[in-house]
């Protein structure tokens, strides 16, 4: 009994230092959000070195757990990242698409591990699991930097798709490796068979699940309920694949797209619909935000200084596979599909970024693999260089690329927009000096008015502009981002308006929640177009 509670109370030591940890990782994360905004620099990069600056200041050391990553993390990345994917989007990029996830992956898996074979002395072995890790995109870190740099949506879906599909088809190398380390060969015949089986039975039982899923969503318009079905479906794809013995990363992809695309033709309420999808935009944030944290905290700068040769190696041997892969399937793909222009290959070659799946496979590596410990190392190396360096220096070189050409038009309408923000602002800040005392009532007439002349110059000239041949500025409009932005944001205004009045009691929960389901309607529009 004695022993019992003696380990019942190290648990729970253990249990409340974890919680202390986590505390302080959420509180680093979000001072990492913050001057990473300031300072203009990608998210998770700043995730990398604050766990790299941290590393030493915690109660006890964490690190990457690689079953934590394939069995939880990795389901919840590709199903969030999968659901959100419109079919019709990656219907029309599914050429190119399937070029660098597919060839594109074998031929910078293998141009890499014959470098590292060659210049480094590997066996063949761990020279081509070398190759498939290092093969892997973290496309993380490359939508972080769109989302700080406009780029065309066709550009985005691409990445995107990529990235869905190079994952799984990396990992389905990676264990073909291992099979062939433990059986000591296998034919071309076999190995092409075994490749088909893994990725075809991944993607039925994703289709199986992901039916089955909807079938239950469609059922039940209760929002939290079907978000609990989703997580179940995400993780379950996964599992099962693993026991068949088939891709749990295809798997969950198939799922994941066909829960986001079939469930639209169903009867499905828009607020359920906006629920699921908030809440997997919040896991994937919140993962993501973890495992780069991890990874800063998981590398031994020590040990990297000793590595360092071997890791530029490796980053000079992936990006000649990259390159080898890109541009001439590219060029190649323009022979039967739409041109990839020059300046987009440019992104796909250099955002070729590492990341957390590279790590996590690092370390699954088996025990008795040789050169095992040289491996992880090397990985972890690549994966903190790539970060900082690709990702700090990919925003500047996609501004030096002026991939996104802004017209003169939407220019114009941004000056004014600014004029209007900032006369505005300055109004509200008049009032408050006006209330406060500060400023007397004649003197903050005169300044108020001398705002509301700029006011009303702005207002004006964007009135003619949207009223003058509407039959092409309709279609303008309609492309700038930052007027859907404006109208989501006023229409998220309405739903804080309605259930702020619902909590008062001041209008019924009948009519509150018809009026909701109407206006999430009109934010998934707005998202669809």
């Amino acid at each position: 009994m004695t022993w019992l509670i003696a380990a019942v109370s190290s648990d729970q030591g253990n249990i409340a230092q974890l919680v202390r940890i986590l505390i302080i990782l959420l509180l680093v994360a979000t001072g990492v959000a913050l001057v990473s905004r300031r300072l203009r620099i990608p998210y998770v990069t700043g995730l990398v070195v604050a766990g790299l600056a941290i590393a030493e200041l915690l109660p006890r050391r964490i690190g990457l757990d690689s079953s934590l990553i394939f069995n939880l993390f990795l389901p919840i990345l590709l199903f969030e990242a999968a659901i959100n994917t419109d079919v019709s989007r990656l219907r029309t990029t599914i050429k190119p698409i399937a070029l660098l996830a597919g060839p594109g992956v074998v031929i910078a898996s293998g141009v890499t591990a014959c470098v590292l074979k060659f210049a480094l002395g590997l066996a063949w072995i761990p020279a081509l699991l070398a190759g498939v890790i290092l093969a892997i995109t973290d496309t993380v870190s490359v939508i972080a930097v769109f989302k700080e740099v406009t780029v065309p949506s066709r550009l985005i879906t691409i990445v995107e798709g990529e990235s869905l599909f190079n994952d799984g088809m990396a990992l389905v190398l990676f264990s073909l490796i291992l099979k062939v380390n433990v059986a000591g060969s296998i034919t071309v015949a076999d190995g092409i068979r075994e490749l088909l089986v893994v990725i075809l039975g991944g993607g039925l039982v994703g289709m199986v699940v992901g039916y089955l899923g909807v079938g239950l969503y469609v059922r039940s318009d209760d929002a939290l309920s079907s978000i609990l079905l989703t997580v179940a479906i995400a993780l379950g794809a996964f599992q099962i694949s693993q026991l068949v013995g088939v891709s749990g990363v295809v798997a969950v992809v198939i799922a994941g797209l066909v829960m986001g695309n079939t469930e639209q033709a169903h009867n499905v309420s828009a607020s359920s619909r906006i629920t699921v999808l908030s809440f997997w935009e919040y896991a994937g944030f919140g993962v993501n935000t973890f495992i780069f944290l991890l990874i800063g905290l998981e590398i031994d700068l020590a040990t990297l200084g000793k590595t360092l040769p071997a890791v530029l190696l490796a980053i000079l041997a992936y990006q000649v596979g990259r390159f080898l892969a890109v541009y001439p399937l590219l060029a190649g793909a323009s022979l039967f599909d739409r041109l990839i222009p020059l300046r987009w290959q440019h992104v796909l070659f250099l955002g070729n970024i590492k990341g957390s799946l590279s790590m996590a496979l690092a370390l699954s590596l088996p025990t008795t693999l040789p050169e095992r410990e040289g491996l992880i190392a090397l990985v972890f190396g690549t994966v903190l260089l790539s970060l900082v360096g690709q990702g700090v220096s990919l925003p500047w070189l996609v501004r030096r690329l002026q991939i996104a050409h802004t017209s003169e038009a939407q220019q114009w309408i941004e000056s004014l927009q600014s004029q209007l923000m900032t006369a505005k602002a300055a109004q509200d800040e008049l009032d408050n000096l006006l209330k406060s005392g500060v400023l007397p009532k004649s003197v903050y007439e005169e300044m108020r008015a001398s705002y509301q002349v700029r006011i009303a110059a702005a207002e004006r000239s964007l009135r003619d502009f949207y009223n003058r041949r509407p039959d092409k500025l309709t279609a303008a409009i309609k492309g700038l981002s930052q007027l859907d932005a404006i109208r989501r944001r006023l229409l998220l205004a309405e739903k804080s308006a309605l259930n702020d009045a619902l909590r008062k009691r001041i209008l019924s929960e009948e009519v509150v929640r018809s009026r909701l389901q109407a206006i999430d309607q009109q934010i998934l529009d707005l998202e669809d177009d």
